[in-house]
């Protein structure tokens, strides 16, 4: 019993068994979209330590775009084309400022930088010396929002808690016109990019209103509900739509439509913060075109891009804090991003005509030039003048398209050279009524179908006798060929007499008519039937 009982463990322990490894899944990557690419393509470049939030960003619409970052009592300037060699240090900032900066906003030739704090104070920079120009007080509370029209030099518009829409005249620093009629903080606005008249403001009150300087009671010309507190509006370039933020969706209205509301986009799960305009270049059948998408920023963390005109989001970016608000260059190349904590995500897009390939060193003397200052190509240059097809236009270059060639049939060929039976007997053999009807036409406003129809050979008229007894009856040709009918008859009578073709047609023709007089019998038979009892029917 003692060796049975030692033999058994030794018989379980040989037996093994094969365990297969489990293998780890390969995480799915979804591919990218050639949008998601383009927007993937801006170089990302962290500007830290400005102190605290960043309320407000905006850049200057004159080349080379400077961007003007709000934050804390100051407003810095930064230089794009510095950020492409890693220098994140503003190229200038201003500082005169007794309270926190809310709003930045250039003029429209970039000389000038309106901004306003929450003293309730507006203030007109002059950007080169950064010499205050002008000191607009009239807001009893904080201003929230300063803002220059596109189209005006002129004029400043501003609102803030006190609820009250102030335009003003810069020059003689006085209040033009007072706006009242949002009940809440006025939070945000933007000025027509087709009117200089033309702007609208956001509210905390939930409304939207468009405004009309040229309104003489003050009042809004137009209004909308977004839903919550209004954190930010734009006008879309077209001018007739408007894009509102607030809570966690971004609303697109139609102006021209009495204020519908076109889409609301609700992918953030936080509040929108703020909103601008970008584009995005496609590649359309080998031609490049630019297209408009809205940016959207929210507390969430997230940047989405929104594609207005198929109504939805193309690219989505994640940022480590809350986002407070964001702008596009107008050369599209750069984008920047102000958070919460003080940090400006700034974005940069390579682009041919800013690629440096290296530098060229002091040369006996001589300061160090670009190469991309050596490549640039002026109209005053000989070499401006021969460059090959292949050669792509840059942003100034006004673009002489070639127009394609219209092919002409043998018909429009024909009668561009008045060769007018040739043109009549071509189309007949074609067999397109539609056609055969436009060149008919076009001889009896020359005065000549009549004389092509008495050069016809016996076989070109069987063509013409032919079409004529399968369309002369039709409704929409009957005014035209039935007349013709009757002058080919009379004209060709001694031709048709000779000919047992041609007879052939005839008959054809006059069986063509005869079942269309049957039909029109047939249907003044039933109009007699129906029409007393229609006059009965009106009757009760």
């Amino acid at each position: 019993m003692a060796e049975i009982r030692a033999e058994e463990p030794a018989s379980t322990i040989s037996k093994t068994f094969l365990i297969k490894p489990k293998l780890k899944s390969k995480p799915r990557s979804l591919p990218q979209t050639p949008e998601s690419k383009y927007w993937s393509s801006f170089k990302s470049t962290k500007i830290p330590n400005l102190v605290s939030s960043i309320s407000s960003l905006s850049f200057s619409p004159s080349p080379p775009h400077l961007f003007a970052a709000a934050y804390s009592a100051s407003v810095s300037l930064f230089s794009p084309l510095s950020l492409s060699d890693g220098d994140v240090s503003p190229s200038s900032t201003i500082s005169s400022f007794s309270d926190v900066v809310s709003s930045i906003s250039f003029r429209n030739d970039g000389l000038l930088l309106a901004a306003s704090d929450l003293s309730g104070l507006v203030q007109v920079f002059d950007v080169k010396t950064r010499t205050p120009l002008r000191r607009l007080r009239s807001h009893t509370r904080p201003v929230r929002f300063v803002k220059y029209p596109v189209l005006d030099k002129l004029h400043l518009l501003s609102g803030g808690d006190d609820a009250v829409v102030k335009f003003w005249d810069v020059a003689g620093e006085s209040v033009v016109l007072d706006l009242i009629g949002h009940k809440d903080y006025v939070r945000c606005s933007d000025c027509s990019p087709v009117s200089p008249d033309l702007f609208v403001t956001g509210s905390y009150d939930h409304t939207v209103k468009v405004w009309d300087v040229r309104v003489e009671n003050s009042r809004s010309v137009l209004e909308v509900n977004h839903g919550k507190p209004v954190e930010d509006v734009i006008y879309l370039p077209s001018g007739g739509l408007i894009a509102t933020a607030g809570g966690n969706s971004v609303k697109i209205w139609d102006l021209i439509g009495g204020g519908r509301m076109v889409y609301s986009m609700e992918s953030h799960n936080k509040t929108v913060t703020s909103i601008c305009v970008g584009r995005v270049r496609k590649e359309n059948d080998g031609a490049e075109s630019m297209e408009d998408r809205i940016l959207s920023v929210g507390l969430d963390g997230y940047m989405k891009v929104f594609d207005f005109g198929n109504m939805k989001v193309t690219h989505s970016m994640r940022f480590p804090a809350p986002l407070m608000s964001v702008s596009f260059s107008p050369d599209c190349r750069t984008r920047v991003i102000g958070t919460s904590n003080g940090i400006i995500f700034a974005g940069r897009r390579k682009g041919k005509e800013n690629v440096e390939s290296g530098r060229v060193g002091n040369v006996l003397g001589f300061e160090s030039i670009s190469e991309s200052e050596r490549r640039v190509l002026k109209p005053t240059y000989f070499r401006y003048f021969h460059r090959g097809q292949s050669e792509k236009p840059t942003e100034g270059d006004y673009l002489v398209m070639r127009n394609k060639k219209i092919k002409l049939a043998e018909h429009d060929k024909l009668l561009k050279k008045f060769r007018h039976k040739d043109a009549l007997v071509s189309v007949l053999s074609r067999k397109n009524r539609e056609n055969v009807v436009a060149v008919m036409e076009e001889l009896v406003a020359r005065k000549k179908l009549l004389k092509c129809v008495s050069n016809l050979d016996s076989d070109e008229l069987g063509l013409l006798l032919t079409f004529l007894s399968k369309n002369a009856t039709m409704p929409r040709y009957s005014s035209l060929l039935m007349g013709l009918t009757k002058k080919v008859i009379e004209m060709r009578v001694e031709d048709i007499r000779n000919s047992d073709a041609l007879k052939g047609h005839i008959r054809n023709l006059k069986r063509s008519i005869e079942e269309e007089l049957r039909i029109q019998h047939s249907l003044q038979e039933i109009q007699g039937i129906i029409s007393p009892l229609l006059r009965i029917a009106g009757r009760r």
